[in-house]
């Protein structure tokens, strides 16, 4: 490994923009900004309830997901925390990852059950969140909703952690997804809503991801301790094994950063710094 920010809680959503690699640690409740070399670690915000997916607004405020309270946050230019908009009523778990269009339109999952809680597992919706902070639910039925990007050609692309499967839409002008198929597919959905159950029949468990400039996809894999780089079709172009488990991951140039942790959940993370985020040079 090649650790760029080492004793971390559990790293997530990291982001490359504006010459470095934003982060989001969930049980430090903080997010961090970096240089790619490791060096100039700044503390970007707070989030007491957990922050996850990162994105930025088109005047360059920063949009932060606070998972527990279901709260998309934004940084004021003074660099206080306000609410952009309140997902509480919309979401069935806590607020997970997000992507940002050019237009500020945010594309936020959530857990849908109690994952840490040992809930039984149970699909959620997506929601839109428009700059003004009007929430509206765009697709349902998503097995874990994860990392998202948006592709050149304007589809949006979901990951279903807990399905085996990346789901596309086309986008409308107006922001809602239409044209429902499935993009990649690595095995059949689960036959049990049991999550121990669940866990066993995922050949692969797409967590963060991140687009490359040819419109391929990297993906960490929640339940395998690896890399995939998901071709344009659906397929398996390449595998990176780092050596431990990861989590999500940010395309740099031929830079790839990986969020790494022994495991994903919530007590032995929170008890730990043992999370790290690591550098991984592409073919």
């Amino acid at each position: 490994m090649n650790p760029v920010v080492a004793n971390l809680h559990f790293a997530e959503s990291p982001r490359w923009a504006f010459g470095r690699l934003w982060f989001s640690d969930f049980y430090g409740g903080v997010v961090q900004s970096v240089l790619p070399d490791g060096s100039d670690l700044r503390l970007e915000a707070t989030v007491p309830q957990q922050p996850s997916g990162l994105g930025w607004l088109p005047d360059g405020r920063l949009l932060i997901v606070s998972m527990r309270d279901r709260l998309l946050l934004r940084r004021s230019f003074s660099g206080e925390l306000e609410v952009h908009a309140d997902l509480s009523s919309h979401a069935t778990g806590h607020l997970n990852d997000m992507v940002v269009d050019a237009a500020g339109r945010a594309y936020v999952g959530n857990f849908g059950f109690d994952l840490m809680g040992g809930g039984d597992m149970a699909p959620a919706s997506l929601h839109r969140v428009d700059p003004d902070g009007t929430v509206t639910e765009v697709a349902t039925d998503l097995w874990f909703p994860n990392g998202s990007v948006i592709t050149a050609d304007n589809v949006l692309l979901v990951n279903e952690t807990f399905g085996n499967r990346i789901t596309a839409f086309d986008r409308t002008p107006d922001g809602d997804l239409t044209n429902r198929r499935a993009w990649a597919t690595f095995g059949p959905l689960p036959t049990s809503r049991d999550f121990a159950d669940v866990v066993t029949q995922l050949v692969v468990a797409p967590d963060g991801s991140c687009l490359a400039p040819d419109g391929t996809l990297w993906i960490a894999d929640g339940t395998n301790p690896r890399l995939l780089h998901i071709g344009a079709d659906g397929s398996v172009l390449e595998e990176i094994r780092p050596g431990t488990p990861v989590y999500a991951c940010a395309l740099a140039g031929d830079t790839l950063f990986a969020c790494a942790a022994p495991d994903f959940f919530e007590q032995p993370r929170k008890g730990a710094r043992e999370a790290a985020i690591i550098r991984i040079q592409t073919p």
